[in-house]
């Protein structure tokens, strides 16, 4: 029996249905992967709920605190797991991760914990033997398949990525018109955030350990590099060129989102400090201008200049593709920086506010009494400003007294005529 397609169908249909035989194929293939993946997963989850966490909690091996340290939400994400795991070996993929995502916060608990998790875990095997030894027992447990632990903890973490994969595959061949399209296509968003939060969290910590690697090769304490918010950027050695044409001398540089540091090495007799740098000089990036001397033609070496608030730095290199990099980095370090420190005003913000009358002050005796002298003085406070041509944020209210003297106007110098207003209301020059 031959499946092709009859001779006397259209071209534009047999096409259409041809890609939506393919479509079908697809996510066909895609729907039976993420089962089995599902399957799996579900089972390397259960190996740690019930052959650590569960035997943990009876034997008391660890307390109460350090057990949540290590294993945080990974007894509730199994659960929420295990149902998806049962809509999804019934094809219902759209409503299976419409409820899972309502419980991403157990996913989102777990990636920010995971960091302290492996460092509770690495702890806990040196300082306590009984640990150990229960901790290379299960391990030893066929079921483990020589899988430590620590692989075992990062699961969820992987997990994620995976389904964010899955879910488009599944989303990219799912019609519009059928009901579990906008299911996924939620689903896609909410588990793409989840990952992007574990993206996130692992920059932030290799950052923390490179900003910790150059803290230990500095002497002393007096330069903090550990700083919320710094970014390591790179480091290496550059000729720093002397204002008075002597000899350029090599130095260690490391740059950070905010500072360019200086640093020179130790003596190599030290007894401790041999293999360490010694900080010599921190420049703020923050009114810093970057420009390229030489190196712009494919000539070899370069020379960068860098112009602070109060000394000029020269930087140079008989490297130019280093050099370059250098110019690069330094640049997409200040502008970044520079951006950062913009403040940018509304237009509503820097709009001059009109004046108005305070209807809860009129009737206080004392305006009353001088109700017409502060209107006049207001009327030509506003004339004053037309004639400087400055224009003004906020000016001071009619219950404010003090007024400056250049801002006065005689009686005289008032305009001639003025519009008649009534006794209940304040004339306004816009």
């Amino acid at each position: 029996m031959s499946f092709a397609p009859s001779p006397f169908t259209p071209m534009g249909i047999r096409s259409i249905q041809e890609q939506r035989d393919r479509w079908e194929r697809k996510r066909s293939r895609t729907a039976r992967e993420l089962v089995q993946s599902e399957q799996r997963y579900c089972e390397q989850l259960d190996l740690v709920v019930t052959y650590f966490v569960e035997i943990l909690k009876a034997k008391g091996t660890l307390r109460q605190d350090i057990r949540e340290s290590i294993f945080s939400s990974i007894k509730s994400i199994h659960l929420i797991n295990q149902t998806l795991l049962t809509h999804l070996e019934l094809g219902r993929f759209g409503i299976g991760f419409e409820e899972f995502c309502t419980h991403l916060q157990l996913y989102n608990t777990y990636v920010d914990n995971i960091q302290t998790a492996k460092k509770v875990l690495t702890i806990q095997v040196k300082k306590s033997k009984a640990f150990r030894r229960f901790k290379k027992l299960q391990e030893s447990r066929p079921e483990f398949n020589q899988q430590k632990l620590e692989d075992l903890l990062t699961l969820p973490l992987q997990r994620i990525q995976q389904y964010k994969h899955f879910l488009r595959d599944l989303t990219e061949n799912t019609g519009p018109d059928n009901l579990e399209f906008q299911q996924l296509s939620k689903a896609v968003k909410a588990i793409s955030e989840v990952a992007q939060r574990i993206q996130d969290n692992a920059r932030s910590h290799e950052n923390h350990l490179q900003l910790r690697r150059v803290q230990k090769q500095l002497k002393g304490q007096k330069t903090r590099i550990l700083t919320p918010g710094r970014w390591y950027i790179r480091e290496g050695w550059l000729k720093t060129v002397p204002p008075k044409g002597t000899e350029a001398k090599p130095k260690m540089f490391y740059l950070f989102s905010d500072i360019l540091l200086q640093a020179k090495p130790c003596s190599p007799i030290h007894p401790t400090n041999g293999d360490k740098f010694a900080c010599q000089q921190i420049y703020p990036l923050k009114e810093c201008t970057v420009d390229k001397v030489f190196g712009h033609t494919k000539s070899q070496g370069g020379l960068i200049s860098l112009t602070f608030a109060r000394t000029k730095l020269l930087l140079m290199s008989d490297d130019q593709g280093d050099i370059n990099d250098w110019y690069r980095s330094l640049c997409l370090a200040v502008g970044q920086l520079k951006s950062k420190n913009t403040v940018v005003h509304r237009r509503d913000e820097l709009r001059r506010k009109p004046i108005r009358s305070d209807p809860d002050s009129q009737n206080t005796p004392e305006l009353q009494q001088t109700h017409g002298i502060k209107r006049t003085m207001m009327l030509d406070e506003e004339v004053w400003e037309h004639r400087e041509g400055h224009s003004s944020s906020s000016i001071p209210s009619t219950g404010e007294c003090g007024y400056s003297a250049t801002k006065r106007l005689k009686s005289n110098e008032a305009p001639a005529a003025r519009p008649q207003e009534s006794s209940g209301s304040i004339c306004v020059i816009l």
